[in-house]
């Protein structure tokens, strides 16, 4: 799990107006991805508040604050900064009560303003904080969008991995990264991405490294991708069996999410572009339900059960 989001850096990010710096506003990170508005806490209900998440009103706060008097919307926001919270946010663009800023001054709370709505401001914060806060996990490898199918190919150093992904850019489908592939896990699954220094580069032994997008165009490259199949390469093995059916599935865990996963034998004269497009396609048509290998199973069965007249 990240260790968190600056709060600097999410101000900066989410374009926001500081109106005062707390005491730590430059050690303090974003760790929870939601956020609170604290209308119970000014009517005094504390006893399920969670101070680690980042505090947003809006225009109904605003205006039930504006019925109290002064003394009483003086003690709410008194009472309110007592809590280590990271920072209060104030949407709409709405005017800061002069108790509010001056009880954020006394207690050393960070306290920030927004143009955007409450609504708006809070849904782009949950995502951008999901995004930076997800569980993430970087892989060796080579990860391609083909045919909508995020794959990414793996194996041992100098395998070919790359050789294969220019093949495959050359055919129509993208990069997402080279060499080194970011795994994000959210709730709908595992999602891979480069990392920004390297974003859009991939290295090929004999000729260097190349800027995809600069070479091949904006269609050769996607920023992120979800990630659906692992493809292995290892060097042929005359001694191994290779399974030549599939009828077996075979998962490989990344941040305790189960991905299919294949191995490819590399030797000479084999396609493997072809391959992998293949791996891809099968891959998408188990998933919506269609096994091969399984159909394949059945037919034989079926047409053994003929000849043994156990049918008809």
């Amino acid at each position: 799990m990240s260790a968190g989001l600056k709060l600097a850096e999410f101000v900066s990010l989410s374009h926001l107006e500081i109106l005062n710096k707390g005491r730590d506003y430059d050690s303090t990170r974003l760790t929870i991805t939601d956020v609170n508005r604290p209308g119970l806490q000014f009517q005094g209900f504390y006893d399920y508040f969670d101070p680690m998440r980042l505090q947003v009103i809006g225009k109904a706060e605003v205006m039930y604050l504006k019925g109290l008097p002064e003394e009483a919307r003086r003690k709410c926001f008194d009472d309110f900064f007592l809590y280590d919270i990271p920072a209060l946010v104030i949407a709409r663009e709405l005017d800061c009560f002069p108790e509010c800023l001056e009880s954020a001054r006394l207690h050393g709370r960070t306290l920030l303003r927004t143009k955007e709505t409450t609504v708006d401001f809070t849904s782009q914060t949950i995502e951008l904080l999901n995004r930076v806060l997800a569980p993430c996990v970087t892989r060796h490898g080579v990860l391609l969008d083909i045919h909508g199918e995020g794959v990414m190919i793996t194996g041992d150093s100098g395998i070919g991995k790359s050789e294969v992904a220019i093949e495959l850019i050359m055919r129509g489908h993208r990069l997402v990264a080279d060499d080194a592939v970011e795994i994000r896990k959210f709730s709908n699954g595992l999602v891979g991405t480069a990392p920004e220094v390297i974003r859009h580069y991939i290295e090929l032994r004999g000729i260097g490294v190349i800027d995809v997008r600069q070479l091949f165009g904006l269609r050769s490259i996607k920023n992120e991708s979800q990630l659906d199949l692992v493809v292995n390469f290892e060097q042929w093995d005359n001694t191994k069996f290779y399974d030549r059916l599939g009828i077996e599935d075979h998962f490989i865990d990344i941040l305790d999410v189960r991905v299919p996963c294949v191995t490819i034998p590399v030797r000479p004269g084999r396609s493997l572009a072809s391959i992998v497009e293949v791996a891809a396609m099968n891959n998408r048509q188990r998933r919506l339900g269609f096994n091969a290998a399984e159909e394949l199973a059945r037919r034989v069965d079926q047409r053994a059960d003929l000849g043994s007249g156990k049918i008809g």
